[in-house]
């Protein structure tokens, strides 16, 4: 996957890095952690500029978080309940719990949104309870673009100085991110195991 990141930058210069941000956001196995540092380092070797490398790659982050965003909006509160009185085991969830996580998303949503957008393998799922939460675009954007702007710039300066070395960047944030998609994984695997049936909500 690196060469073939490399040649796409190469090829399509901050058309190639936004659609990258995209697929990063829409279909995760596509590793910003590879894609920033990489257009970073372009910069440094004086092919693109590194502020609109930011921009390109802050562009195309977001689109793919209002993708989410509109796919949970899309789902709904009550879609999601309907769906949860069937599956309630696999999503691990209640009626109860959902009403609950709206409720708490109402008043910390913007802070959840602007934390999630800066770790790794949330970057992506924070979008959906945003949407279902029908969080104000405007206040979405915000938050988002915050989150974004800052993780994108960081990358893309690391990989700008570390230059040919840009690779590193990967090295210490791919484990980061593993880890963290672990407990994730983890974390649901003990909640479906540990699911009790009276935790399902009556029908």
């Amino acid at each position: 996957m690196f060469d073939w990141v490399t040649s796409f930058v190469e090829g399509w210069g901050y058309l190639g890095i936004a659609l990258l941000m995209l697929a990063e956001n829409v279909f995760p196995p596509i590793p910003s952690e590879v894609v920033m540092p990489l257009a970073g380092f372009t910069a440094a070797e004086g092919d693109l500029n590194l502020f609109l490398v930011m921009l390109a790659g802050s562009v195309g982050s977001l689109a793919g978080a209002f993708f989410w965003y509109y796919v949970g909006k899309l789902v709904g509160c009550d879609g999601l309940k309907r769906f949860t009185r069937r599956h309630g085991r696999w999503l691990t969830l209640s009626t109860k719990e959902i009403d609950k996580a709206d409720r708490w998303f109402d008043r910390h949503g913007g802070k959840a949104v602007l934390v999630g957008r800066l770790v790794p393998a949330v970057r992506t799922l924070i979008s959906v309870p945003a949407g279902i939460a029908e969080m104000p675009r405007r206040t979405f954007l915000l938050y988002s673009a915050v989150g974004t702007v800052a993780w994108t710039a960081f990358l893309a300066v690391c990989g700008f100085l570390l230059e040919s070395r840009y690779d590193a960047v990967a090295a210490y944030v791919n484990p980061v991110s593993n880890v963290v998609v672990g407990i994730m994984v983890a974390w649901y695997l003990y909640r479906v195991v540990t699911w009790r049936r009276e935790d399902a909500p009556r029908t």
